[in-house]
């Protein structure tokens, strides 16, 4: 495959968030984007190179585990804290500016970390205009500025922190002790919105609609009258980018379905509804499911069933790819990267972009042979803006809301061996999971929600007769980067019916568990 090629961000006013290490790096890019106001991430080994490229109208320092008086600590360039463009430090990021500027950083006498009162000392200060004199705010700290360089005044104190906020207006330079991108300060956000409007100047043009123009025509400029391929899972990435790459250059685009026979009930179905009717998007359906259930039978490691389900889908898509290169002259493979899989490459050191194809649930990556350019139009995007993007595009809302899908399907929620009688059981316990979750109202307040099938039976009774059958785990989860995820707390009553549904409804099954679990220890899935 060749280099990767991508929509660019355009002229798009831009904050730089220099990533010192900090668990929350990635959430105050989201809180800036979620301000219409476009960020990226620049890790700090690469400031120096990166910041001068991003020509930013802000630049916001993140929080870190380390110490900025130890040997080797995280630093950028100090020109950029001489008042050529405004800066915010959170955290370690002003522990940094403080220290580099000339002022004392030491370890706090006690901890602070968790919820605390913030006292505003100067009302005036951007930062707080027309905020609460009183707040609260998020604190996660071991350090703390005991002295302020020459020019910077405190404009924020707590009771352990009396450094909780400070600025040198002159230079646009401010530094929070606390969090304020985390949902624990409440008005962290209209902190962050004081900082990018009121102080840097920003537009906040960074929408879906602007995003889906400037994307179609540089689409459709770089592909000319090639060919492009797309291949489509039926998940909101995959759906959202050929949606995008069809509106730029129509019937050139050809996307492909492999239906591996691991979907949910009525997925496949579905994706041939909206893409080929609803979108009229040419589509090739590929019905290669007898293939993948022959390669799975007897097998029960889900390490082995995720290789072989990759290697035979890659084999699939291949053969099709090639069948259709030489009559439609195609040129490009679209591809479903996302923002958070370019920022995990790079942190891995690879700089060129994330190899996995996530177009096909992540099975696995197509082979280097393939001489395909690959585009990828949601390269500077998060999920939730790839949510937006789509539902601006006209896809419909249960393809935009889609909870997230294993590559392998149902392969691995089906514990132990995967053979036809087990798929469909499961499939027919996790639809009335799912539809009783819509009813409820609650799909869209859970992140993940599926049904297990578990290879041990359970002693019952039903009627008169005594029953030994297979047992059902249900899981629902909460979260906001699947990094960590907790147990949603769905009600009693709703659980209860979702039980006896499946029990009556479902041969086969005569028991129901609920997974309190959360993330860690455990994983999402089970397997």
């Amino acid at each position: 495959m060749t280099k990767p090629t991508h929509s660019p961000k355009g002229q798009h006013d831009t904050i730089a968030i220099v990533d010192f290490g900090s668990q929350y790096s990635m959430l105050i890019a989201r809180r800036v984007r979620e301000l219409h106001v476009y960020s990226e991430l620049v890790p700090w080994p690469r400031a120096a190179e990166m910041l001068p490229q991003l020509r930013p109208k802000g630049i916001i320092l993140s929080g870190g585990p380390a110490s900025v008086y130890e040997p080797n600590a995280p630093a950028i360039p100090t020109e950029w804290l001489d008042g050529r463009v405004p800066v915010l430090g959170i955290c370690y990021g002003m522990q940094f500016m403080a220290h580099a500027l000339g002022g004392r950083v030491a370890p706090a006498q006690e901890r602070e970390y968790g919820p605390a009162t913030l006292r505003v000392l100067d009302p005036s200060a951007p930062l707080f205009h027309g905020l609460p004199a009183e707040m609260t705010v998020w604190m996660s700290h071991g350090d703390r500025v005991d002295a302020l360089p020459a020019g910077w005044r405190p404009i924020a104190a707590t009771d352990n922190a009396p450094h909780a906020a400070i600025a040198d207006p002159s230079n646009r330079l401010f530094g929070v002790q606390f969090h304020p991108e985390v949902a624990h300060t409440p008005l962290g956000k209209d902190m962050l919105a004081r900082f990018l409007f009121d102080v840097c100047g920003c537009t906040g043009d960074w929408t879906p609609t602007a995003f889906i123009e400037e994307t179609v025509a540089w689409i459709r400029e770089r592909v000319g009258d090639a060919g492009v391929i797309a291949g489509l899972s039926g998940g909101v990435d995959s759906s959202v980018a050929a949606t995008l790459v069809h509106r730029a250059v129509g019937d050139k685009l050809t996307a492909i379905f492999v239906d591996h026979g691991l979907l949910r009930l009525g997925e496949a179905a579905q994706v041939v509804e909206t893409f080929e009717h609803a979108m009229r998007m040419p589509l090739v359906v590929v019905d290669a499911s007898e293939d993948f259930l022959a390669d799975l039978k007897g097998v029960t490691d889900p390490e082995e069933k995720r290789r072989r389900i990759g290697h035979r889908f890659i084999r699939v898509f291949e053969e099709t790819a090639a069948q259709l290169a030489g009559a439609r002259n195609i040129r490009y493979l679209v591809q479903g990267t996302l923002y958070p899989d370019v920022i995990e490459s790079a942190a891995s050191g690879d700089a060129a972009t994330a190899r996995t194809i996530k177009t096909h649930h992540n099975v696995g990556g197509l082979p280097e042979e393939m001489r395909f350019q690959l585009i990828e139009p949601l390269r500077y995007l998060f999920k939730d803006e790839v949510r937006a993007v789509g539902l601006a595009l006209g896809l419909p809302e249960d393809i935009v809301w889609r909870h997230p899908f294993p590559g392998p399907g149902l392969a691995i929620r089906c514990i132990g061996e995967v053979t036809p009688e087990r798929l469909e059981r499961l499939r027919k316990a996790d639809a009335i999971f799912l539809e009783e979750l819509r009813a409820a109202g609650l799909y869209r307040a859970t992140a993940q929600a599926f049904a297990v099938l578990l290879p041990v039976r359970s002693v019952g009774v039903m009627g008169d007769y005594r029953t030994y059958a297979e047992v059902v785990a249900l899981r629902a989860v909460t979260t906001e980067d699947f990094m960590t995820a907790d147990w949603a707390r769905l009600p009693d009553d709703l659980l209860a019916r979702v039980s006896a549904r499946i029990v009556n409804e479902v041969e086969g099954v005569n028991r129901v568990v609920y997974d309190t679990t959360s993330k860690p220890p455990g994983t999402i899935e089970w397997e």
